[in-house]
Formats: C-alpha cells, structure tokens, sequence
C-alpha cells in the first residue's frame, strides 16, 4: 500500500534549502565579492577573478568525484562537511589583504561547492524517486535561482550596512547552522530506510550496488561513448555560454537602463529561470527530455538575438525574460536525461562526471565575453559567439541516440 505521503518531499525540501544557500553564497554570491574586493583593495579585475577560475575548476575536478564519497558516507555526512566548507570559506574571505590569499580561501570554497552544487541535488534526490524525478528535481534546482534572487541581494545589502568582514561572518554562520540542522533533521540514505521504495511505491528488489572498481569502470566505458558525451558536450557548451552571460549581464545593460534598471534585469532574469524550471519540472516527465533541452536552447538564442540588438528598455527586458526562461533548466536537464537512458545504479557516478565536465568547462565562459568584447569594442560580437555555441548545443542534443539505446548499451 502506498504511503499517504511519502519522505522523499521532505528530502526534496532539504536539497531545496542547500541549493538556496550553496547557490547563493557559492555561485551568484562570486559577482559580489569580486566586486567589493575591488573596491575595497583597489585590486584589478584579472587578480580577482584568477582566483574564482581556480574555484571553478577545483570545485568541478571534486564535483566529477562526489558519487562514490556520497556513496560511502551519505548524504548527511558530505553536506554537514560541506557546509562547514562553504562557511569557513566565506568568513575568511572577508578576512583577506593580500590577492594571494584568495587562492587559498577560495579553494577551501570549493570544497562546499563541489559537496553542494547541482550533482548533489541529483545524487541525494536519485534514491527517493524514478517516476516523478523531473518534478522533484526541478522543485529543489529552484533553491539554487532562489540564492540569486534572495541569498545575494541580502548579502549586498547587509554589506553596505555593516562591512564586508561582518557581513560575511554573519552569512557563513547562518548557512551553517541552517544546513547543519537540516542535514542532520532530514537528510537519509534513501527510502529503504523507512521501508519504502522510490515515489512512495512498494520496495522492490533492485540491481546490488557497485563496487568502488565497476563505478570507476563504468565511468571509463561512459567516457568513450557517444550516448555519455551527446548529453555532456551540448550542456558544457550551453552553460558556458550562459555563465559567460550572466556573469557581464550587468555590464552589458547598464548602458541603455542604468543602474537601477540593471538590477531590474537582473531580477527579471531570475524571475524568468524560476518559472522556467517550474514549467518543465511538470511536464518533463512525459516528454522527450532531450527536444526540451534543444527547445529551451532555442529559446534562449532568441534571448541573445534581442539582446545584441540596438539597445532599448523593451528589447533589453524581452531578452533577458527569454534567456532566464532557461537559466535554471540547462542545470537541471542534464541529471534527467541521464536518468532515463542508462541503468540506475550508474546515475550517481554519471551524474558527478557530467556536472563536473559542465563546470569544468564554464569556469572560462566569462573569461570568453570579456576576450572578445574587449577584441571587437561592444557585447554584440561576444553575445554571437554565445549564441553559436548554443546553436551547436541544440543540434547536438538531438543528435544522441535517446533512450532506446539504455537496454541496448546499458
């Protein structure tokens, strides 16, 4: 007999609260430290952002490698050390008078990042749903767009009121104490523990559990496959085209909306991600997932194209509407494809390499903008570049043998 209500929404609600604050202070927090670091220290933009490369990178290499460690200690152990990662990161950042010491602090960051970014959210949730899986991490993803939408204008302002060192003590302690209590209150192995099997269903028996060896082969095999790198190209090419975006947004509308309306756009963006990710969490599990990742695409090059028009208030808004309808879906798509086309037990190891490929690969999109936009004097040159990458992410995505190949291949 089915549970009246079943667990796992309770988990989705605690992956919900550590997206808000992994995202928030971990992702579109970056834009506000940077800034004020500069302010501050007088620091040019290169010896600020050097540092969040390395961020980047090393948060990917340890996301590629969070399944077996959530695998082996679950997720109530990798999130509480994250956490404590992500806070001790933080606090210390304000902290620092030397460029230098971002390197160090913002490596310690990294290690909440790579417990706590989007292969978290899949790897906890995976478990405790199959059928509803798209709604379920859809609901959660939209804790990561809300951190940009609450997380970092408060952080902003709590800045201005009491200095950056406060300001990010105050947020660390927060975010520690929040995602201590709730990993601890919430987080479980999986449904079995409660004598229950994925949605609420009855349990059933499963395939046994890899060991560390098959999960470290299975990841090999995956890697000289077209099915793995159909669905890892198209979204580490999207994302690092929309991070790239999203990371000179303000720059590139502040001219035509000024300073006020850049921070409008920015909350229409967000807004946009919200009801994106929304909209698709209730219909991607009736759908083809890989023609709504290339219609999500599409969407987002008619974004661009706005975009790298003659600026004016309407066709800045339109576009930013456009491309934030999927912001927060080309981080969300790659963990549902990959669940419906290859074997269960292969989802979490996958899950990891395929976002840490992503960030990998992200990490140098705004290094990308800002290359060509010095080159050619204006955004319109670099948002072409974005849109062409994108352009080959939604052929490619269709390209992918689809999950008639899981029996097949899997």
């Amino acid at each position: 007999m089915r549970a009246r209500y079943f667990y796992g929404w309770n988990v989705v609600g605690a992956t919900f609260v550590m997206a808000l604050f992994s995202f928030g202070l971990g992702f579109y927090g970056i834009a506000a430290y940077v800034a004020t670091l500069q302010h501050l220290h007088g620091w040019s933009a290169s010896a600020v952002s050097a540092p969040v490369t390395v961020y980047y990178v090393a948060g990917a290499l340890l996301t590629a490698a969070s399944a077996p460690v959530y695998e082996r200690l679950g997720a109530r152990v990798v999130v509480a050390a994250g956490a404590a990662a992500m806070a001790a990161g933080v606090a210390t950042l304000g902290l620092v008078d030397r460029p230098w010491q971002l390197y160090p602090v913002f490596l310690v960051m990294s290690v909440g990042w790579g417990a706590m970014s989007g292969a978290a959210i899949n790897i906890i949730l995976a478990p405790w749903f199959q059928r509803r899986r798209g709604l379920a991490v859809s609901l959660a993803f939209n804790g990561a767009t809300l951190g940009g939408v609450l997380v970092t204008p408060a952080l902003i302002q709590l800045v201005a009121a009491l200095g950056f060192a406060r300001a990010l003590a105050i947020a660390a302690l927060v975010s520690l104490v929040t995602l201590l209590l709730m990993a601890l209150a919430v987080m479980r192995r999986g449904p079995e523990t409660l004598g229950a099997g994925p949605d609420g269903d009855a349990p059933r028996a499963g395939p046994p559990r890899p060991a560390v060896g098959d999960d470290r082969r299975w990841r090999r095999d995956a890697l000289s496959t077209w099915r793995f790198w159909s669905v890892s190209a198209p979204f580490a090419l999207g994302l690092a085209a929309q991070v790239g975006v999203l990371t000179h947004l303000v720059a590139l509308v502040t001219p035509a909306l000024g300073a006020s309306g850049a921070a409008r756009v920015v909350s229409t963006t967000t807004t946009a991600a919200l009801i994106g990710r929304l909209a698709t969490g209730f219909v991607v599990d009736r759908v083809n997932r890989r023609l709504v990742t290339s219609a999500t695409l599409v969407v987002q090059l008619a974004g661009l194209a706005l975009l790298a028009r003659e600026p004016s208030a309407v066709g800045v808004y339109a576009g930013c509407a456009l491309f934030g309808l999927g912001v927060g879906n080309l981080t969300t798509l790659p963990g549902l494809i990959l669940a419906v086309e290859w074997p269960r037990e292969r989802f979490s190891s996958l899950v990891g390499l395929v976002v840490g490929i992503n960030q990998l690969t992200f990490a140098f999109g705004p290094s990308l903008v800002g290359v060509v936009r010095d080159w050619a004097g204006a955004y319109g040159a670099a948002l072409g570049v974005c849109a062409a990458l994108q352009a080959i992410s939604a052929v490619l995505i269709l390209l992918g043998p689809g999950p008639a190949a899981k029996t097949r291949e899997g």
